[in-house]
């Protein structure tokens, strides 16, 4: 146990070893408040994220590419509060890694394949939601539920050989560097290429790219706008074309609040991690991944507030009502957004 002991003497990771790690101290009450609220964080990202991934796997009229990457969105941030958020608050709250360094490399890569992938879904959804509103003619040419299906596949697997090349330089970096490392600390140390490397490829890149497609969907999103409200206010019959724009218009701009919610949480720990340690304390370090982790939970709370299908395959799910035959061909979902 993690914390603070009566006779106040100092408490190693690992007794028996000598470089042995020295393990932070915690009253008993803190201890416990801790673990219980992060439990609740991790049981409350798992169990929103899981909803979302039954309602878009079960009902078939949810089938669309949109909500396949939101698909593949919510279960890297189910992984998130399944794997990251217990194995991070364990390793916080005791101070101390007790699953030696094989887990600790799975995790440091685990943790590193879901951020990534999140990003990269990131940047499918800004990518489709620009085509779907200043080029809808070409869109269901362009954007096909196979093509997702195959850049979705192409996203997770990059994020994987990335981040295991990127933790296997790293350790090798670090045993050339570090001679004074204690055994009990589950960390990783970067050599300056891999930062800038990184910094381009999950912070600058996707950041240009989701931020510039965005700019140009909102613009032409407020020009759609605009000419349907004045075809309205004369008292003009709005075709289905302009009443599917201004269903894809509303679409961006709820993923829209979803992409700006995660980029706000990202932004400040990409800058002050690459920035040099001794400036940054590891409260505020580790106050701003975990922030990233809670975005994660909070994803579902937006379809909630915004998507009509997800407030309706909810119901039926947790009403159980998706376990009656023919189900999963429920036709309610009138307007997707």
């Amino acid at each position: 146990m993690a914390y603070e002991t009566e006779d106040h003497e100092t408490q190693y990771c690992f007794p028996a070893i000598n470089s042995s790690c020295i393990k932070g101290k915690r009253s008993r009450h803190e201890y416990n408040i801790m673990y219980v609220f992060f439990s609740l964080l991790s049981a409350w990202t798992v169990f929103l994220n899981l909803l979302v991934i039954i309602s878009i796997s079960h009902f078939k009229k949810l089938h669309t590419p949109t909500n396949l990457i939101i698909l593949s969105l919510a279960v890297a941030d189910m992984l998130i509060g399944l794997i990251v958020m217990p194995v991070d608050a364990t390793k916080l709250i005791e101070t101390c890694w007790y699953f030696g360094d094989i887990l600790c490399d799975l995790f440091m890569i685990i943790m590193g394949l879901l951020l990534s992938t999140s990003i990269c879904n990131l940047v499918l959804i800004a990518v489709d939601r620009y085509v779907a509103v200043c080029h809808p003619l070409l869109y269901p040419q362009k954007i096909t539920t196979t093509r997702i299906i195959k850049c979705i596949c192409l996203c997770w697997f990059f994020s994987i050989a990335y981040n295991i090349v990127y933790v296997i330089s790293g350790r090798y970096f670090e045993s050339s560097q570090r001679t004074d490392m204690c055994y009990g600390k589950c960390y990783l140390i970067i050599g300056f290429s891999w930062i800038v490397v990184d910094l381009f490829f999950y912070f600058l890149f996707p950041l240009t790219v989701i931020i510039t497609l965005y700019l140009r969907i909102f613009y032409v999103a407020h020009q759609q706008v605009k000419v349907i409200n004045a075809l309205m206010k004369g008292g003009k019959h709005l075709t289905e074309g302009s009443v599917r724009r201004k269903s894809e218009s509303k679409a961006a701009l709820t993923l829209g609040i979803i992409v700006t919610a995660y980029l706000l949480c990202f932004i400040p720990y990409y800058i002050l991690s690459i920035t040099s340690t001794t400036i940054i304390s590891s409260a505020t370090v580790t106050f701003l991944i975990w922030t990233i982790y809670a975005n994660s939970g909070m994803n579902p709370v937006v379809y909630a507030l915004f998507y009509r299908w997800f407030k309706i395959s909810v119901k039926h799910i947790l009403t159980l009502k998706i376990l009656k035959p023919g189900s999963a061909l429920l036709d309610k979902f009138t307007d997707y957004t």
